[in-house]
């Protein structure tokens, strides 16, 4: 059959449209930051089951210890900002100041409950000023163990990327989290190499002493300054060299770097990627980067809509998210952490098949 030049050029046209011709780039995976939290409160069963429905590959669980030594998903330890215990007469006496990590913190804290009084309180939003929407959401989940968020990742066929916090604190209280950790991941079947999960940490020695614990993936997360709280004399900023990587890589598979790492910003613009990927991935680490998120807030000047928006109430308008995921995309990463992992896939769609 002999085609007209007409229906030669759509022929061609739908060839190259195709996804199997369009699919040579890779596909980064996306990280559910806390679950879908730029649209549920951070950390609840509805952001996690939402970010899923919405094409996240992975969800973020924040793992903290209780009294009774179970892992919980809470941002932090101190849970005054992200749960009604405020208005829980019986734990006013509860409230404490504390030092963590070298700061001072007031609040209530995990390691002075047990699960069961835990499970009696309710989450809320911890950026209300931010994310008015959200709290229509508040008071409607509870605080959620590792093992149901592992349960909600297992049931809807996506990976999970817990974060152990402040394991250096929780060892001077009696709660070593490293070998808690590695139970859990046994008793969760993600005990192996190829198993979806990636366990992250800020700290070091504990991604150290769990490596001969598990099989399971380890990622080194690097903050934007200041170093861990366990190694202050070896910054953030050491890690991200040639050399600091190759330290990385004798015990970890993977780097979180902060964003500005990978694609950095002066306020104004995006400036060109650094050479941090191709150094990473030189010496076998996967790079998967920290946090975007779409509000103009969070975003440089130039990406912000209406352009150049700098007022308060413009703050929480979505600016140019695309554009961020993009540039990061292009740089080479693994993944991205990302608060709203719709926007994340549907520009990992369109980087994909561009």
């Amino acid at each position: 059959m002999t085609l007209t030049r007409r229906a030669f050029a759509a022929a061609s046209a739908a060839l190259v449209a195709t996804p199997a011709v369009a699919r040579s780039r890779p596909r980064p995976l996306v990280i559910a930051h806390r679950g879908a939290s730029g649209e549920r409160p951070e950390h609840t069963r509805s952001a996690y089951r939402l970010a899923v429905e919405q094409g996240a590959d992975f969800i973020e669980p924040d793992l903290v210890i209780t009294k009774d030594g179970h892992l919980v998903a809470r941002h932090e330890n101190e849970i005054g900002g992200t749960t009604d215990i405020a208005s829980k007469a019986e734990f006013a006496a509860r409230k404490a100041t504390k030092v963590i990590d070298g700061q001072s913190v007031e609040g209530w804290f995990t390691e002075d409950f047990t699960l069961a009084e835990l499970k009696t309180l309710r989450c809320r939003e911890r950026l209300p000023q931010l994310r008015p929407g959200n709290t229509a959401h508040d008071g409607h989940d509870l605080i959620p163990t590792f093992d149901e968020v592992c349960a909600i990742a297992r049931d809807m066929g996506v990976g999970v990327y817990p974060e152990m916090k402040h394991p250096r604190h929780f060892a001077s209280v009696g709660l070593p989290f490293e070998q808690r950790m590695a139970d859990a991941l046994k008793a969760n079947r993600l005990d192996s190499a190829d198993a979806k999960v990636f366990v992250q940490c800020f700290e070091v020695a504990p991604l150290k002493t769990l490596r001969p614990l598990t099989k399971a993936k380890l990622v080194q997360l690097i903050d934007s300054e200041g170093a861990p709280a366990d190694a202050p004399g070896f910054s953030y900023a050491d890690m991200t060299s040639a050399a600091g990587l190759k330290a990385i890589a004798a015990y970890a598979d993977g780097v979180g770097p902060e964003k500005g790492y990978v694609v950095p910003s002066d306020g104004q613009a995006l400036l060109p990627a650094t050479a941090f990927v191709a150094d990473a991935h030189a010496v076998g680490l996967q790079v998967h980067p920290w946090t975007v998120r779409a509000e103009n807030y969070f975003l440089p000047v130039g990406l912000r809509t209406p352009p150049g928006a700098t007022a308060d109430t413009d703050m929480l308008r979505h600016g140019r998210i695309d554009v961020m995921l993009e540039a990061l995309f292009r740089a080479g990463v693994d993944g991205v952490f990302c608060d709203f992992p719709g926007l994340a896939d549907k520009a990992r769609k369109a980087w994909m098949y561009a």
